[in-house]
């Protein structure tokens, strides 16, 4: 089995800065950890809420790390320097608005600001890019509603295979 190689991208102007410690970017790791038993690496990078400069990883990480799944963290809000989902989609061949709407839905059961998050997913080449909110507690809320479309997703647009850890999480792939 191929390895699967997830990018890891933290858009945060303070953390970017060092103001504060990327404790996003590591509850997306410490999650992948628990869900996935097939093998697996990570790229990781913290950056500023710039739209050119998510941008330029984006493409980055899906053409010349040639990532199967990119999650991002951050910049999903309603925000003037929110622009994760637009960097997204100016580097995206497809959309898959059904992420972002499974993801509030589900955040909604915990806090009616949900309806103010704008993440999204869409696909460029053989990757998926995921975009989460920049909240530890919300990303996993987040990636117990949506991880078990992902792995089917990455078989259909021809990226590695992910098995999970079915204790933890169940992939859902169609019988065929």
């Amino acid at each position: 089995m191929k390895e699967a190689k997830i990018g890891i991208l933290t858009l945060s102007d303070r953390a970017s800065a060092g103001i504060y410690e990327d404790i996003s970017g590591n509850a997306i790791i410490a999650t992948l950890q628990e869900y996935l038993i097939s093998p697996w690496s990570s790229i990781y990078k913290v950056i500023a809420d710039e739209q050119k400069e998510i941008e330029k990883y984006l493409i980055e990480f899906a053409d010349k790390e040639v990532c199967d799944l990119i999650i991002t963290t951050g910049g999903t809000g309603p925000a003037k320097r929110d622009v994760t989902p637009e960097a997204t989609e100016a580097v995206c061949q497809k959309m898959l608005p059904g992420f972002g709407e499974l993801m509030r839905q589900s955040s909604l059961q915990y806090v009616p600001t949900a309806i103010l998050s704008r993440q999204t997913a869409g696909i460029r080449n053989k990757t998926l890019i995921l975009n989460l909110p920049g909240k530890p507690k919300s990303i996993r809320e987040c990636l117990n509603a949506v991880f078990p479309a992902i792995p089917y997703c990455l078989d259909l647009i021809g990226a590695s295979y992910l098995q999970t850890n079915e204790s933890i999480i169940k992939a859902f792939r169609p019988k065929s």
